[in-house]
Order: C-alpha cells, then structure tokens, then sequence
C-alpha cells in the first residue's frame, strides 16, 4: 500500500490550488481529472455535489469547527447534510471518534480542546463520510511541533488502518519525506520533480529542487543504492551484506566496524559496495 502522495513548494506555488482544482473548488482551465474512470471535469451540479459528499473529504489547515456544537456533533455534521439518520450518524461518528483517539470527548466543545485534539475531529469529520480520497491542505501548519509530530504518525497509522488515497499539501521537506513515498515540488504553478525521498535528494532536477533538499539531514533519507561503488576488480568481497533500501544512518555502524566493504545486495544479486569513503561524507553532510 502506497503512503500519501505529497505536493509539496513555497508559499504560492499553486499547491493549494492544485488540491482544490481535484474537487473544482477553482475551476482547471484545461486537463483532466480521473476519479475512478470518471473525468470530474464533465460532472454537472449534481454529479460534483454528490462527489463532494460522498467520494471526497478534505481536511484544512484551519479546523473549521462548529464553536457550538459538540465533538459529535460536528464529526456527524456532514452525515447531517446528506440527509442521514440521527442514530446513523451518531453511531457512524462514534466510530471515527474512536479512531482518531479521542474517545472520552464527544460531549467536549472545541474550544475545551487542544489544537491537536481539534485537528483529529477535523480528521474524523473527514472520515465519518468514508470517502475514498481524503485530501490535506497542510493541516498541521498552526500546530506546535511536538503536536504536530504526532499528528504526522496518526496519518500514517490512519493509512494503514483505512487505506485511503490521500493527497497531502505542505511547505515542509521533512513532513513530506516522513509521510510519502512519492512527493511532487511546485513552482510557479508547474511541476518541478515528482520522486520518492532519495531521488529529490539523491539526483535533483534542477538547482530550485537542490536548494530545497540541503537542510535535509542526507543520511536520514538515502539509502546504500544511492551511496554504493562497484566492485574493484581484485576486491575481496567477503564482508557483511545489506540491502540497498537500508537507509545510511542505519548502516554507519556496520559499515565503520566492518574490515571489510559492505556488499549491498538485492535478491543474491551484488548491486555494489559501501565503504568509509562512501558513508562517512554522506553522515557528515
């Protein structure tokens, strides 16, 4: 299963109107857009309406909570739109509130509340409706940063338990890296590199993407595939093995205390070897 896609760039990038642009909250001027074989571009009223309520939710960076209604209340707020139940609803918002983790405060107003706990009942109001794409316009940019650490695992456990297609916004390289496998860098409204983590860092596009990534602790993000040699002809390749996804940090240890070059290998396969000289400029930045 694949992490969220994140789109990533500085402020008026277009990040938040490319995301906006998947629902036409802004118009696209020209393209397609694909949701489950249907162009969103030829959808009438109703057809968008029903897409909005029912295949797409987005969570904000501003909670956008109902100051007088109850945690409940406002998780099941969007179920109360499209017409269901009250005991629908309330049992369907139950649910979502355990899931987040803020089981104990249904009855809690929100300014009773953290800002982390108002951020997850944005994010149950999100899932009560069980779209199939959840999109994030960087939600977690007034959080602070320990908050907003925790919050980043809850999307990534989130992912793993419900396995929604998620696009997730933000300025943030290192939120971007920790949350998605595939990340895509704006500027001026075009794409600049669509990558993983390593391949921004490893082989930028262009000195915009290079400016990006060099505050980035390297070490944390490639991994051997990207720091290995090949083998000199006479090399004695009777040391350790790892596998080239194994990220830098994870093998300095091995790679300092070996006597020998790490051999990075993939299926039984000698893709290469790592050394002192390979690792120890990549740890020292």
């Amino acid at each position: 299963m694949e992490t969220p896609f994140v789109v990533m760039g500085l402020s008026g990038s277009g990040k938040s109107s490319l995301v906006r642009c998947l629902t036409r909250l802004i118009e696209p001027t020209a393209g397609q857009i694909l949701l489950q074989g249907e162009d969103v571009l030829a959808a009438n009223e109703k057809s968008l309406r029903e897409l909005r309520r029912h295949k797409v939710a987005m969570v904000f960076q501003h909670f956008g909570l109902l100051p007088h209604r109850r945690v409940i209340d406002n998780v099941a707020y969007g179920l109360e739109i499209r017409g269901a139940g009250k005991a629908e609803r309330t049992k369907r918002a139950r649910e979502v509130i355990d899931l987040v983790g803020l089981s104990g405060n249904e009855h809690s107003y929100p300014d009773q509340l953290s800002g982390g706990m108002q951020q997850r009942v944005g994010l149950a109001r999100a899932l009560a409706g069980d779209p199939d794409v959840l999109l994030f316009d960087e939600p977690f940019s007034a959080l602070d940063p320990l908050i907003r650490r925790e919050m980043q695992d809850e999307i990534i456990r989130l992912h793993r338990e419900v396995g929604k297609t998620m696009v997730f916004i933000t300025h943030d390289l290192s939120e971007a890296i920790k949350l998605g496998d595939r990340i895509l860098i704006m500027r001026d409204g075009q794409m600049v590199q669509v990558g993983t983590g390593p391949e921004l860092i490893g082989a930028p596009a262009d000195e915009y993407v290079r400016d990006f990534v060099k505050e980035i602790p390297f070490s944390g993000v490639l991994t051997l595939r990207w720091i290995m040699r090949p083998a000199r002809a006479g090399e004695l390749l009777d040391g350790p093995e790892l596998g080239p996804d194994v990220v830098v940090h994870e093998a300095v240890r091995l790679v300092l205390e070996a006597d020998r070059a790490v051999k990075v290998v993939d299926n039984g396969v000698l893709l290469g070897v790592v050394g002192d000289h390979e690792i120890l400029p990549v740890v020292a930045g």
